[in-house]
């Protein structure tokens, strides 16, 4: 592989580790010895994993340096790890930022007719956390889901909030679609 020119070089890491053994210290401090920079991370529990999700940016050098040091955390620190090259997200100056939030009784196939939903109309899902839990008052399970999207500056906004709700009242989904405020 030849050594591009660019100090900007991207690397995509996650890393899994059992619920005790959180692999945010390891993976941050091995970050900072080979002289990455962290772009975005994302760390959640699931199940009796922890994962985290890094995107780092350094000079070439810098980022082979931690993806040779992968290795020996998996080994040494007893972390599941996958590396990535990737690049910099690109500018989509096009998209206004939305939030979306679903609250329903759980049932399977509720997120996957979300997803189908937009992309069903070009709108691309930009994060997503979704749970199930039980509720404290009656015990039914439910299912919540928080999503970013990035909807094209072209589209009617009314009208796809319409469509939205019709689609969460024919699902019976408590739903909201709103600008994202920041």
């Amino acid at each position: 592989m030849a050594r591009p020119n660019s100090n900007e070089n991207y690397l995509l890491l996650s890393a899994t580790a059992p619920h005790l053994r959180s692999p945010l210290l390891v993976v941050t401090r091995r970050i900072a010895d080979a002289g990455c920079h962290i772009v975005e991370s994302r760390l959640a529990s699931l199940g009796e994993d922890v994962v985290l999700n890094v995107l780092v940016v350094g000079s070439w050098d810098a980022v082979a340096k931690l993806e040779s040091a992968a290795s020996r955390m998996e080994r040494e620190d007893s972390l599941r790890i996958q590396t990535q090259r990737t690049q910099a997200k690109p500018t989509q100056s096009n998209l206004l930022p939305y939030l979306v939030e679903v609250v329903a009784a759980d049932k399977p196939g509720i997120l996957t007719q979300i997803a189908e939903f937009f992309a069903a109309r070009g709108i691309q899902i930009e994060s997503l956390s979704s749970s199930r839990y039980r509720a404290m008052q009656t015990g039914a399970e439910m299912f919540q889901a928080q999503l970013t999207i990035g909807i094209p500056g072209k589209t009617h906004l009314a009208g796809l909030r319409d469509e939205f709700l019709e689609f969460c009242d024919s699902m019976n989904l408590d739903a909201i679609l709103d600008p994202v405020k920041f």
